[in-house]
């Protein structure tokens, strides 16, 4: 698909951006592989503890308070008991009410505070305002701004009007890092999944991100694919590394290894890092766990001992 750009003059110059078809069947073969592997053993503990390491541990409710930020941050810090030898997740997500919160529970660890913004999860608010609410999380501390694209715009073809708005929630974040969520459950195509990341690659994102959770389907192996694809070929043409976050329905241990393994095959071994790769883990945490503790002492514990506030 071959789109004309024209930003605004503040955003750069009009351009061509000619984003590859995507082939359904081909990337239906391709993640089927994914599923078929076999990881056991120490490579299989090596790989959960590396998946917790990239968790955005993420509470998006109305019902949320600050003692229940505190608690997810506490677990945040420490996800299982010591003996299990389990890391830190990489970040918390939030609702910018609650930042400073988070901030203050974090302080002293390595753990990044993620706020959404951007009118999240519809981001149907005017841009002046999303892009207040972008200024005002990252004032209060956020590391990372997790914004949701204008769809609407997306879908009748405004691909400028797009552009320029993540453009300038780039420079509302100042120095914390933007990730550009799809919601790729209402795009409607694959081809329409390659050209958004692109896009949005384009206006400046530091990550791209499949989903809200809160639209059915979220992620998939199918459009992490294509997204990944989309990083890859950026990586190719510029050098330039784009981190990827799938979020939204992956809950299970055996899911988050067939990511692992396919962002590995598909951008190398340098993105398995949390710096470059993220889960949106609200109850993946809960399972990965539970298979860790399995691989100390053999036997199943509780879920209730492991689950979430």
């Amino acid at each position: 698909m071959i789109v004309s750009v024209r930003p605004s003059p503040r955003h750069g110059s009009p351009f061509t951006l000619a984003s590859p078809p995507v082939d359904a069947a081909g990337i239906a073969d391709r993640t089927a592989v994914f599923t078929r592997r076999s990881i056991k053993n120490d490579a299989k503990s090596s790989g959960l503890r590396l998946a917790v390491s990239m968790m955005d541990l993420t509470t998006l409710e109305g019902s949320d308070t600050p003692g229940k930020i505190r608690h997810l941050c506490a677990k945040a810090r420490q996800p299982m008991p010591s003996a299990a030898d389990c890391p830190p997740v990489a970040a918390v997500c939030v609702y910018p009410p609650f930042v400073k919160t988070a901030v203050a529970a974090l302080s002293g660890s390595s753990i990044r505070t993620a706020s959404v913004a951007t009118a999240f999860p519809s981001g149907q608010a005017p841009l002046k305002l999303r892009l207040e609410e972008t200024r005002t999380a990252a004032g209060d501390g956020a590391d990372e701004i997790d914004m949701v694209i204008n769809r609407g715009a997306f879908l009748a073809g405004d691909y400028s009007r797009v552009f320029d708005e993540i453009a300038a929630v780039r420079d509302a974040c100042g120095n914390a890092h933007l990730k550009v969520i799809l919601e790729t459950g209402e795009l409607q195509s694959l081809d329409n999944v390659r050209l958004a990341s692109d896009l949005a690659i384009h206006a400046g994102a530091h990550f791209i991100k499949t989903s809200t959770g809160k639209i059915q389907p979220a992620a998939t192996l199918a459009v992490t694919l294509v997204m990944l694809e989309a990083i890859r070929d950026h990586f190719i043409a510029t050098g330039t590394m784009i981190g990827m976050k799938p979020a939204g329905g992956i809950r299970s241990a055996k899911e988050a290894l067939q990511y692992l393994v396919m962002v590995k095959e598909t951008l190398g071994a340098a993105w398995l890092s949390p710096d470059w790769f993220r889960f949106g883990a609200s109850s993946l945490l809960t399972d990965v766990t539970l298979q860790l503790a399995k691989s100390l002492d053999g036997a199943y514990q509780r879920a209730s001992d492991f689950s979430l506030p």
